[in-house]
């Protein structure tokens, strides 16, 4: 196998027999409706055929950054997307403003780097969103706190421990971009031909971060705005970059909303504790809030848990419901929608004759 294909993160679950290497390709850049593709020969710009795009049934149906894809290079000038191949793991989540649609963020990712400042975005609750949208999709989540520089070290320590203590996870490192204290132990997470997905909302220092991991300034940086005190949106698309140390690594756009689909095994993931308590209520249908003999209410007396997590737990399975309910309900319409059309079709085609 040519080693590119390697250090892109190519492996035998993608091979499909009687295919030849440089017919393989991955995108590694989406903007709308193009698309950007790596391959043993370079890079191209590419668009998908009309057939994938006919026979796709919503838009995750289509490429994605992270995808590896069937190539027919230079089809009329033209690198041709001919086929997705099957993947090893998808982040996706509601897509905003939409009624039960999912949004890719990125496909055949081994590790997501969920990135949280630990200034005013420090936001536990929104990481259990970032960490529930991971588990959902079979990644790995890695937590990494920014702006440790402007906090002294006590506070910082303390901050790591109460993502441990809260979410369970424990990986958690506290770095600065400004100082590079912490960047280290950042560096060797990062192994060649290994996919990581970098997380989290705007202005926390993503694109900072990844012009050090390269070693250059490659990507523009904003600092915060003076209004709002938000960040300024610097990725303005999803794309993957293959960096000089090895390992690949998808930058995103700052995301403000993560919403959550159809997945509860990634909420009971991501609040285990919550779950583990749950089996030792009284009664099954326990709904934790005042039956006798609920082990999360005796839990939260004994302080092993806070109320704040039960809540936030409760909300993200009522959006989860939600978004069931809605996919549910549009399929439900697309159905009905279809058996209009083809009875609409039909009549006209009898008074015709």
């Amino acid at each position: 196998m040519e080693n590119l294909l390697i250090d892109l993160g190519f492996d035998d679950f993608f091979r499909l027999e009687g295919i030849a290497e440089q017919s393989y390709a991955r995108v590694i850049r989406e903007h709308r409706d193009r698309y950007t593709v790596q391959h043993i020969k370079g890079i191209n710009e590419a668009e998908i055929t009309g057939n994938l795009r006919f026979m796709a049934g919503s838009r995750t149906d289509l490429p994605a950054v992270g995808d590896w894809v069937i190539i027919n290079s230079q089809v009329e000038g033209t690198t041709q997307i001919l086929e997705i191949l099957p993947r090893k793991s998808i982040l996706e989540r509601k897509a905003v403003h939409t009624y039960g649609e999912k949004q890719i963020i990125g496909a055949n990712i081994d590790i997501a780097l969920i990135m949280m400042a630990v200034d005013r975005d420090y936001n536990l609750n929104r990481l259990e969103r970032f960490i529930s949208i991971v588990h959902a999709g079979q990644i790995k989540p890695v937590v990494l706190l920014s702006k440790s520089d402007i906090l002294g070290k006590k506070i910082i320590r303390d901050k790591v421990l109460s993502v441990r203590n809260r979410i369970k996870i424990p990986e958690v490192f506290a770095f600065s971009n400004t100082t590079g204290d912490g960047l280290e132990k950042i560096r060797k997470l990062f192994k060649k031909g290994k996919t990581y997905c970098l997380l989290g909302s705007s202005g926390v220092g993503k694109s900072t971060l990844i012009n050090l991991l390269e070693g250059q300034e490659n990507l523009k940086t904003k600092s915060l705005s003076k209004s709002t005190g938000k960040g300024k949106h610097t990725t303005t698309y999803r794309e993957l970059r293959l960096l000089k140390e090895g390992g690949i690594l998808v930058d995103t756009p700052g995301m403000r909303e993560i919403g959550l689909v159809d997945n509860q095994e990634s909420i009971e993931m991501t609040f285990e504790e919550i779950k583990e308590l749950a089996g030792n209520c009284k009664f099954n249908d326990c709904t934790h809030t005042g039956e006798p003999g609920c082990a999360i209410q005796q839990a939260i007396q004994e302080g092993e848990i806070d109320l704040e997590t039960l809540e936030h737990f409760k909300k993200l399975e009522r959006e989860v419901s939600r978004f069931t309910t809605s996919v549910a309900e549009k399929r439900k319409k697309d159905k009905e929608t279809g058996k209009l059309y083809k009875r609409i079709k039909k009549e006209r085609k009898n008074k015709k004759y």
